[in-house]
């Protein structure tokens, strides 16, 4: 199953990201899948990198849109979010240290906690895109 959806860039369609992932897997995957388990994990990495797009990549040019694209393969879920800002440098990154009570760089961080896999691509065909995988494991009764 793929899925596109093309969103503004504002904050107040967040609702509307998290409805659209979480339709297009529970009509593919129906109750196969413990939903109070995995819907808050989908939802907040989703919500990180849209919110990072909106409020970071495209601040100075809200008119622009985010693309996201959902792939299902049996239960290997892809999302990409696309933006079309400057991008970010990863080797600029430095995981937040707790003791320097620093405000920003959490994103990164709580992506790569609540996925299997996290990849930034800088620049492909004028765009930028954050991939997130995992596996979503099988309801156990």
């Amino acid at each position: 199953m793929k899925s596109e959806l093309h969103v503004p860039s504002d904050l107040s369609f967040v609702n509307i990201v998290e409805t659209w992932l979480l339709g297009c897997l529970k009509i593919q995957l129906g109750e196969s899948v413990d939903w109070s388990e995995q819907s808050g994990r989908l939802r907040l990495a989703l919500v990180e990198a849209y919110s990072n797009v909106v409020r970071h990549a495209h601040k100075d040019k809200p008119n622009l849109p985010v693309l996201l694209r959902l792939e299902l393969k049996d239960r290997e879920l892809s999302i990409e979010v696309w933006d079309y800002g400057e991008g970010f440098d990863m080797s600029t990154y430095f995981a937040p240290n707790p003791t320097e009570k620093q405000e920003g760089g959490y994103g990164w961080l709580i992506m790569n906690r609540l996925m299997d896999k996290v990849e930034y691509k800088l620049q492909v065909n004028g765009a930028n895109c954050l991939k997130l995988e995992a596996t979503l494991p099988k309801l156990v009764n």
